[in-house]
């Protein structure tokens, strides 16, 4: 079997190649380097990645529909897991022309070719996001998910939206799949315990928002890819007797899910901040600031359906999790 992975060279596409290569996938890995964070993190996963048997890389943008086409045609893909996006919810305030062009228009490529070339199934990135203002929790995948307070997430929204219609007309097999706070080695530096970490290190002074009053939902990456990868091989069916009055949103008349893929434990932010100074010995400068723009208050992932449907839920200690990133950023930029 072989999976096109768009966002090979992002922070979950880099840890789930190398799951899938583990497990006899080939791996076709697609990334355009952008330079939304730091691109030689992302050359330096990418430099892991093509030294292991079974990956082969593309240079490329989800925009570029002829060279995506040239590649599906080339490389008889049977799997497409599309992890490519613009991300970041403040960064969607100030520059939202970004989002349209790779998380709607690119989108809508992915989309195009999963039906052309008939795939047998595509999993895709959404986001706890599109979970915006509810007050209800945890966040269940048979929630409305109609107030997005960002256009991150109502592009991400967007997606599944797109992704569902796509099933329905072709009968696409489709997985959309809603990340909680994904934290660990090599992750993002755009992420709050990736740039407090960097901060409290060199001394300087950390932003807390709201005042601290958070919660976050925080999931270590190896519960990411466990998750992902145990998704591959369970492909959604269409339920013929679906009935909005009785059954889920999550499911369809379409052959289409939603899950959720959360630790299911919310942590205050002032005690993962507490847990970072712990783990790194030493004690954060703080600035209390207002709510920004676009944020919300918690994030809290119910998985019943991820453990029911293929025995899995996210477990990882906060404070295992955060050890194992600190480390590996101190060995990082040693």
């Amino acid at each position: 079997m072989k999976i096109l992975l768009t966002g090979a060279a992002g922070f979950i596409g880099f840890h789930l190649s190398q799951v899938l290569l583990a497990q006899g996938f080939k791996v076709v890995g697609l990334d355009n380097m952008n330079d939304y964070y730091d691109v030689q993190l992302k050359e330096d996963r990418l430099a892991i990645l093509e030294d292991l048997a079974g990956f082969s890389f593309y240079r490329e943008d989800l925009k570029n529909y002829q060279a995506l086409t040239e590649i599906f045609a080339k490389e008889q893909i049977d799997i497409v897991i599309n992890l490519a996006a613009q991300a970041g919810v403040r960064y969607s305030i100030t520059n939202p022309f970004a989002y349209v062009d790779s998380n709607l228009v690119g989108f809508v490529n992915i989309l195009e070719l999963c039906r052309n070339f008939e795939i047998k199934h595509l999993l895709f990135a959404s986001s706890s996001s599109v979970y915006g203002g509810n007050k209800k929790t945890p966040f269940s995948t048979d929630h409305g998910v109609d107030h997005p307070v960002s256009l991150y997430a109502a592009t991400k929204k967007s997606n599944e939206l797109m992704a569902h219609t796509y099933s329905h007309l072709y009968g696409i097999p489709v997985t959309g799949l809603r990340f909680f706070t994904v934290y660990g080695p090599w992750g993002r530096p755009d992420m709050a315990y990736f740039s407090f970490t960097k901060d409290i290190l060199e001394g300087k002074v950390i932003k807390v928002f709201n005042h601290g009053k958070l919660q976050r939902d925080f999931t270590y990456i190896d519960d990411i890819t466990e998750g992902i990868a145990r998704l591959v091989n369970h492909i959604p069916k269409a339920n013929n007797h679906w009935d909005e009055r009785t059954d889920g949103v999550s499911t369809s008349f379409a052959p289409y899910k939603i899950y959720n893929i959360g630790n299911n434990q919310p942590v205050e932010l002032m005690h993962f901040i507490k847990t970072l100074e712990d783990i790194i010995g030493l004690e954060a400068k703080k600035e209390f600031c207002e709510m920004q723009a676009g944020d919300v208050l918690i994030t809290y992932a119910d998985v019943q359906d991820l453990q029911e449907d293929i025995g899995f839920r996210p477990d990882t200690p906060l404070d295992e999790g955060l050890e194992k990133f600190v480390d590996w950023y101190r060995a990082y930029y040693s």
